[in-house]
C-alpha cells in the first residue's frame, strides 16, 4: 500500500526485498533492489545485497538443472562409493567405533552413541564414512514409514514431544537427560526444525538420526520446514555440513530429509482417567494426538487419509499444496483464515481447528515452528498446543524451551528447561555470506 501512495518510496521497495528473500522468492526480491537503484544509483548497500541475491538465484538455478541431469540418488551414490572403497576410515582415527555385524558391515549399538555425543561435546567431528552409516541406517527406517505415522502408546508406554531444536546441540544434550533416552517403553518424537541456525546442527541431527537407527520403534521424527533445501542454503545448514563432511554429504542428507514423515499420530490405548467433557475422542474412545511441525490447511475437508497419501520421499514441500501448509502453516486468534505473517502457508483460526479436529476424530493437534517465551502455549480453547524446545533462541530470545509427554491414558505433562553454556560460536556461522546479516 505504501509504495501504491507513493510509487517512489524506497524504504518500502527495500522492506518488500527483506521479505521476499525471507520466503526465498529470489526473483521478485531482485526486481525490488533494480527498483531501488534506479531510484538512488548511489546506494552502495542496496547494490551489494542485489549482487549477492543474484549469486544465489544462479546457484538454485544451476543446481536444480544438475539435479534433473542426475539420475542416481544421494544414497545410490553413497553406497557406490562405499562398495569401491572411496570412503573409508581413516587408520589414525582415534574416536568412538561402530561395530562391526554379520557380514562385516556396520551396525550400531547405545555406547557407541553415548561415546559420539561425548565425541562432539569435545569437539571433534566423526569421519564421514560414519555420518554416511548412520544416514544411511536412518534412511532405511523412514523409507518404509507413511506421510503420517502412527505411534500406539500401549500401557505403561509414554511419548515426548519434542519441538524445534535448530542446531542447538548443548541444549538438546540437556534436554535428552531431561527426556531419558528411547526405551521399549519410552518413545521420543522430534517435531521438525532439528537444522539451521544453530551451528551445531551436523552434530543434532547426526545424533537424532543415530537414534532412529538404533530404536525405529521408540525414536520418531517429524520433517520441518528446515529440513528442506531453500531453508538450508539460507539459514546455514548446507554451508556447514559442506564444511564438516563435504558435498556429497550434504546432498545425502538433503535426500534424507525427503523421507522422513510428515506428520505423527500419538494414539492413547487406554480409556482417559477422568472426565473428558467436551474433549473429542477417538472412534474407539480413546485420546489422539496430531503432531505436525506447521498446523492446517487452507481448505476444510482434509482427512487423515489425504495426508498418508502424500508421496513425499525425493520432494520438496513448495510454496503451495499439502505438504507445503503441513510444514508452514500458524494458528492465529481470529476466526477464519487469514495470510501468513511468513509469506508461506495460512493462519488457520479456532474455528479452523475445531472443525478439522472433529471431521478426524482427534483430540488435540500439537505443532511447532514458532517461538513461545514460555517454551509452549495451549491454544484454540485447548486444541492447539505449541511447543518450542530451543531456549534463548539464536541466543537472543529470552525464551524457554519445553517438552510434551503423553500417557498411555492421554495425558499430558509439560516440562520447562533453560538454555545451558556453549562454546563460543554465532548463529548461523555458516549461513551465506551477505545474506546471512540481512537475514539474521
Amino acid at each position: 500500500m505504501a509504495i501504491e501512495l507513493d510509487p517512489n518510496y524506497v524504504k518500502a521497495y527495500y522492506r518488500r526485498a527483506t521479505c521476499y528473500l525471507q520466503t526465498l522468492k529470489y526473483k521478485l526480491a531482485i526486481a525490488d533492489f533494480k527498483k531501488i537503484l534506479a531510484l538512488e544509483p548511489q546506494n552502495q548497500l542496496v547494490r551489494t545485497q542485489l549482487d549477492s541475491t543474484q549469486r544465489i538465484l544462479r546457484k538454485v538455478e544451476f543446481e536444480k538443472a544438475i539435479e534433473m541431469e542426475e539420475e542416481a540418488s544421494p544414497v545410490d551414490r553413497c553406497l557406490d562409493m562405499i562398495a569401491q572403497g572411496a570412503c573409508e576410515v581413516d587408520r589414525d582415527y582415534t574416536g568412538p567405533k561402530l561395530p562391526v555385524v554379520e557380514g562385516g558391515k556396520f551396525g550400531i549399538n547405545i555406547q557407541f552413541i553415548r561415546d559420539m555425543i561425548q565425541w562432539f561435546k569435545d569437539g571433534k567431528a566423526l569421519p564421514k564414512r560414519y555420518v554416511w552409516e548412520i544416514l544411511l541406517g536412518a534412511q532405511s527406517h523412514f523409507a518404509r514409514e507413511e506421510s503420517l505415522v502412527t505411534l500406539n502408546l500401549e500401557e505403561g508406554m509414554t511419548c515426548d514431544v519434542i519441538g524445534d531444536v535448530h542446531g542447538q546441540f548443548y541444549d538438546l544434550l540437556h534436554l535428552y537427560s531431561l527426556t531419558g533416552e528411547p526405551t521399549d517403553k519410552h518413545c521420543l518424537l522430534m517435531n521438525g526444525d532439528l537444522v539451521d541456525r544453530g551451528s551445531w546442527s551436523v552434530e543434532v541431527i547426526v545424533t537424532a538420526f543415530a537414534f532412529k537407527w538404533l530404536y525405529p520403534k521408540t525414536m520418531y521424527i517429524n520433517r520441518g520446514n528446515h529440513e528442506t533445501k531453500e531453508m538450508n542454503r539460507t539459514y546455514g545448514f548446507e554451508g556447514e555440513a559442506k564444511h564438516k563432511h563435504g558435498e556429497q554429504t550434504y546432498k545425502l542428507f538433503a535426500y534424507l530429509f525427503t523421507t522422513m514423515p510428515l506428520a505423527t499420530m500419538v494414539c492413547a490405548t487406554k480409556p482417559p482417567s477422568g472426565p473428558v467433557g467436551k474433549a473429542i475422542l477417538s472412534p474407539e474412545g480413546t485420546k489422539r494426538y496430531f503432531v505436525v511441525h506447521g498446523g492446517l490447511f487452507s481448505k476444510d475437508g482434509v482427512t487423515l487419509d489425504d495426508i498418508r497419501k502424500i508421496h513425499r520421499i525425493g520432494k520438496q514441500p513448495g510454496q503451495e499444496g499439502l505438504m507445503c501448509e503441513l510444514l508452514w502453516t500458524d494458528p492465529q486468534d481470529m476466526p477464519g483464515r487469514g495470510p501468513s505473517k511468513r509469506g508461506v502457508g495460512i493462519a488457520f483460526g479456532p474455528d479452523v481447528t475445531r472443525r478439522w479436529c472433529e471431521l478426524n476424530k482427534v483430540t488435540g493437534i500439537i505443532r511447532s515452528h514458532e517461538v513461545r517465551q514460555d517454551g509452549y502455549a495451549v491454544e484454540h480453547d485447548g486444541l492447539c498446543t505449541t511447543v518450542f524446545s530451543a531456549p534463548n533462541y539464536v541466543d537472543q530470545a529470552g525464551n524457554k524451551g519445553a517438552f510434551i509427554r503423553i500417557d498411555s491414558d492421554g495425558t499430558q505433562h509439560f516440562t520447562q528447561f533453560d538454555a545451558k553454556p556453549h562454546p563460543p560460536m554465532r548463529p548461523m556461522a555458516y549461513a551465506s555470506g551477505g545474506l546471512a546479516s540481512l537475514l539474521s
